[in-house]
């Protein structure tokens, strides 16, 4: 098991946002979280890597319930964030990016190199000296997802990847995350693509207000079109 809430609550200060989100992530799995803006889940992102304090509720990473650890010791425990927004240094070059977060995993794994990711993402190979500031915003999501990947992580955890991205470039991201679900690497996802996350994804979890309030596998969500026009507002 990769990861499993059981019961989370938290929010911020005395404004509650989580109501018990109850969800596990088996090793090798994809898993999607859904919802309308502002029902919890990147507050639930910032719960699993540590970033909010639980008021209830526990979170346990790789079979580990330790809940007093700082946020750097779960991403080094191996969670590879790509955050919403990207957040890649824009002083920095692609090549500085990516290789200023390389590590072996905890297994002492180093599948992903600076070749290998470079490998997934060729377009980056070509712009290894540029500054991240002089990306497009499709190239930056790229290197956000490929410094991910250089901390050869377990679970690999996207928020809003393909958000204000041109459609090709969309395109490729899934097709990297189908690549890498293929290859065995675990993810939990958001975005608001619900016909690409029901392709991908093997179970989804659907956030309304803070609380879960359906989850299930894609046949499940393709076979009930009030679940998006409910919860998803499509």
């Amino acid at each position: 098991m990769m990861l499993r809430l059981d019961r989370v609550e938290a929010g911020y200060g005395p404004a509650q946002v989580l109501f018990g989100v109850s969800f596990t992530i088996e090793a090798g799995a994809c898993v999607s979280l859904m919802g309308r803006n502002g029902m919890g889940k990147t507050t639930t992102i910032r719960a699993i890597m540590g970033q909010l304090p639980l008021s209830g509720g526990s979170i346990t990473r790789f079979g580990n319930a330790a809940a007093d650890r700082d946020p750097f010791e779960f991403a080094r425990a191996g969670i590879g964030l790509v955050p919403e927004g990207r957040q890649i240094f824009t002083n920095l070059s692609v090549a500085e990016n990516l290789t200023t977060f390389h590590r072996p995993g905890v297994d002492g794994a180093t599948r992903w190199t600076l070749a290998a990711v470079l490998d997934l993402f060729p377009r980056l190979g070509e712009r290894l000296g540029h500054a991240g500031s002089h990306l497009s915003g499709g190239e930056q999501q790229m290197l956000a997802i490929g410094r991910a990947l250089m901390t050869n992580p377990r679970l690999l955890i996207l928020d809003e990847a393909t958000e204000g991205l041109a459609p090709i470039i969309r395109q490729q991201i899934w097709q990297v995350l189908a690549t890498l679900k293929a290859a065995g690497q675990s993810i939990l996802v958001v975005d608001k693509n619900i016909a690409a996350l029901a392709r991908l994804a093997d179970h989804h979890v659907i956030l309304e207000k803070g609380a879960v309030v359906w989850q299930g596998d894609s046949a499940a969500l393709r076979a009930d079109p009030a679940l998006t026009s409910r919860y998803l507002g499509v």
